[in-house]
């Protein structure tokens, strides 16, 4: 723009009000970011001077204490966690990456696509203890007994539509050129979107199931109504089964400053963990965008 343009507009009382409607915006946005990185280096700070006097070998090697005692770990519920993190991340990503497979390729066409789609919106924005009251009435009422699987099956419902979510919306930014080169080549419907257009955003979905990991890791509302919790150490899934977040919760709330130490340090186990699978999976998405 020449500055006889610019002089122009700049006398123009419309594009002053813009310009001014503009700058605020931006300044309002700026605020914004500002106030939410204040308070997250808030969380991170205060998570990072109360836990860090836990952090050490005993919470990787001793079990829950009991009530009044000294010293005690977390290990327990560390290792319920990834036992049950891990089944519902083998439970969800092949649910969820097939029907986003599915979702992509027919969503368009099919009512029970587009029905799906719709219900998986519903998931991502239900209430996490909903879900846990359901798995209760229809698994832990009819077996009589909390359990670790239980509690998988709460938190996979949980992670199935952000994968389902997530490679849908992958799958639709391969470009239509690639699909037609496949479909010229003679290879069928099933093939073109298991063995080109899956491949081609594997990382995307991969960040996904990611996200999806770091979605369920500090769930609590659902285990305290499946897993519920274990003093003991236990790999047993068919047994109530001890829990980082459940932990968190119960130690938070007690009287006794041991375990509110080790609820610090589980918080910052947690935070840290989620912090790390988040920076991967944006680390993952970014290298693959370069590409």
């Amino acid at each position: 723009m020449s500055n006889d343009v610019m002089q122009a507009a700049a006398g123009n009382p419309v594009y002053r009000k813009r310009l001014m409607i503009h700058r605020a915006g931006i300044a309002l946005s700026f605020l914004a970011m500002v106030l939410g990185l204040f308070f997250l280096g808030w969380i991170l700070f205060t998570l990072v001077v109360k836990g860090i006097g836990a952090i050490g070998l005993d919470i990787f090697t001793h079990t829950t204490p009991a009530p009044g005692s000294e010293g005690g770990g977390l290990m327990n519920a560390i290792v319920g966690s990834l036992l049950m993190v891990g089944a519902a991340t083998f439970i969800s990503t092949p649910i969820g990456i097939l029907a986003g497979v599915y979702l992509a390729e027919y969503g368009e066409v099919s009512l029970f696509a587009k029905v799906t789609r719709f219900v998986t919106d519903i998931m991502l924005s239900a209430p996490s203890i909903v879900i846990g009251l359901f798995i209760y009435a229809i698994y832990v009422a009819n077996v009589q007994h909390f359990s670790g699987w239980a509690g998988s099956f709460a938190i996979s419902l949980i992670a199935i539509p952000v994968v389902v979510r997530t490679t849908d919306n992958m799958l639709g930014l391969v470009p239509t050129s690639l699909r037609e080169a496949a479909f010229a080549l003679g290879a069928p419907r099933w093939r073109v979107a298991t063995f080109v257009r899956l491949r081609a955003v594997k990382a995307g979905v991969i960040t996904g199931v990611l996200l999806a990991v770091a979605r369920i890791s500090g769930e609590t509302a659902p285990l305290l109504f499946t897993a519920l919790n274990n003093q003991f150490f236990s790999t047993n899934m068919n047994a109530p089964m001890a829990n980082l977040p459940v932990v968190i919760y119960q130690f938070a709330m007690s009287p006794y400053d041991n375990w509110r130490e080790l609820a610090w340090g589980g918080a910052l186990l947690i935070t840290f963990s989620v912090l790390a699978l988040n920076i991967l999976s944006r680390a993952m998405f970014h290298q693959k965008n370069q590409h």
